[in-house]
């Protein structure tokens, strides 16, 4: 039996793999588990329940808030909301429990459950081990304990749950960003009325695109995974930069006023220098993964920042930053977390971030991210392979160090199984774009002849 939580929660395929009874279970073994360890003790639990706008996400809202409820846990229904409002507002109102029903980036077929403890913060492993062992065990036939009467939780929607996340990110904004003209690509996402909502709060001029969702566009040809169509509109409307959420609005990328890519390594770059400059770069360091480019870690180090670099995963990031106190991290996708305004990645804070430098500075955003140059990065997704035998298949491991030998130190590889989709990840870094895709390709061919 393979495990249920991945490196983001539980995903998969929308009542074919994620069922209304898996949902349901594993709140009632969440509720269970947190009673068990003591999150409970002494006051009537409370949970914080928010999903995106997926079809599939009305069904599996009811099962997670009939899970919680029957457990004996009240629950606040915040509605479509992204990601990282759901994890602040769990903080914000003293909520023991957060849960959000989304797959980020994936497919609109697709859905996920993630839980978010008390503060906002991700669960950490073996939680969610214990979560998945209580669920097992209640499907092996070993009966739930029950609330009745008025044990039962309660139910009520939460409507200012919007207001009070907007409020959160203009508040924490250094400076406002009057003057600038933005467009935002909220991939008919959880944040299609949230991030346009924060950018005009702070004075800017906003163009909205991917910001109708009908429960089945989410992420279809637009926001951070499909950037043409920002590209276009900041062209098309002089703007002075873009911005792209994925579907739960956790991750932000950006284009410049000629349409270039701005991606979660610049951002970093950008943010940490202007987080030194005011003095809250605590320990002058940003923790990022090994899936950050080359040219990140060269640019650093001229600027005399440290960097410190974890398992892909903005979880594993999260980890290092609470480990280490420090206050800036994230990925190469999109996730950034400032972790004195959030306990997550945000991707509307992290563009209101990034506008509010340009405004401050400015400086077209073009010159802010030419801090560092990306050396170029071929990605290979290679399906349809079994992704668990990754590290233990010797023909494999021999094809890496071929690869790494012929690199040298002008590049880099990193092969990985996904941790969100039935993928094999392969990454290949060079000074020159054809080689690294030379290199790429024939590594893909060996994963999908070894693992296939």
């Amino acid at each position: 039996m393979g495990r249920l939580f991945g490196t983001d929660g539980v995903r998969g395929v929308a009542n074919a793999d994620l069922t209304a009874e898996l949902a349901l279970g594993l709140s009632v073994a969440a509720a269970h588990v947190l009673a068990e360890v003591g999150t409970f003790e002494g006051h009537r639990p409370v949970a914080v329940v928010g999903r995106d706008p997926r079809a599939s996400g009305e069904f599996l809202e009811a099962a997670v808030v009939a899970g919680l409820a029957s457990a004996g846990v009240d629950v606040l229904r915040v509605g479509v909301l992204p990601t990282p409002a759901v994890a602040y507002l769990t903080g914000a109102l003293g909520a023991d429990l957060g849960v959000m029903l989304s797959a980020s980036h994936n497919p609109m077929p697709d859905n996920g459950v993630k839980f978010f403890a008390r503060g906002g913060h991700k669960l950490a492993d073996e939680l969610e081990d214990r979560i998945e062992k209580t669920y097992h065990g209640h499907a092996a036939g070993q009966p739930w304990d029950r609330p009745t009467g008025a044990g039962v939780g309660r139910v009520r929607d939460y409507a200012e749950g919007l207001d009070t996340y907007v409020a959160h990110l203009v508040g924490v904004l250094p400076n406002r960003l009057d003057g600038l003209k933005i467009v935002v690509d909220a991939a008919h996402g959880a944040a299609s009325r949230v991030s346009p909502e924060a950018f005009i709060r702070a004075g800017a001029e906003v163009i909205t695109i991917g910001g109708d969702p009908d429960g089945l566009n989410i992420n279809d040809g637009c926001g951070s995974t499909h950037l043409g169509p920002l590209r276009a509109a900041v062209v098309e409307h002089g703007a002075d930069l873009g911005v792209a959420h994925d579907g739960d609005a956790d991750r932000c990328l950006a284009v410049d006023a000629t349409g270039a890519e701005v991606d979660g390594d610049q951002i970093l770059a950008i943010l940490a220098l202007a987080m030194r400059e005011a003095g809250t770069l605590r320990q002058d360091t940003v923790a990022v993964t090994v899936m950050s480019n080359l040219g990140f870690k060269l640019a650093m180090e001229r600027e005399g920042i440290e960097m410190v670099q974890t398992a892909v995963g903005d979880r594993y990031v999260l980890e290092a930053m609470k480990v280490h106190g420090f206050a800036l991290g994230g990925e190469q996708s999109g996730h950034v977390i400032v972790l004195d305004h959030a306990t997550t990645g945000d991707g509307t804070l992290a563009g209101l971030l990034l506008a509010a430098r340009v405004a401050a500075t400015g400086r077209p955003l073009a010159d802010l991210a030419g801090v560092m140059e990306r050396l170029p990065q071929v990605m290979v997704n290679v399906s349809d392979v079994d992704r668990s035998r990754v590290a233990s298949e010797p023909r494999l491991q021999r094809a890496v160090c071929d690869a790494e030998e012929e690199l040298g130190t002008t590049g880099r590889v990193l092969l990985r199984p996904s941790g969100t989709e039935p993928l094999v990840r392969v990454m290949v870094e060079a000074a020159d774009i054809e080689h690294a895709r030379t290199v790429a390709g024939r590594l893909a061919d060996v994963v999908k002849t070894t693992l296939g």
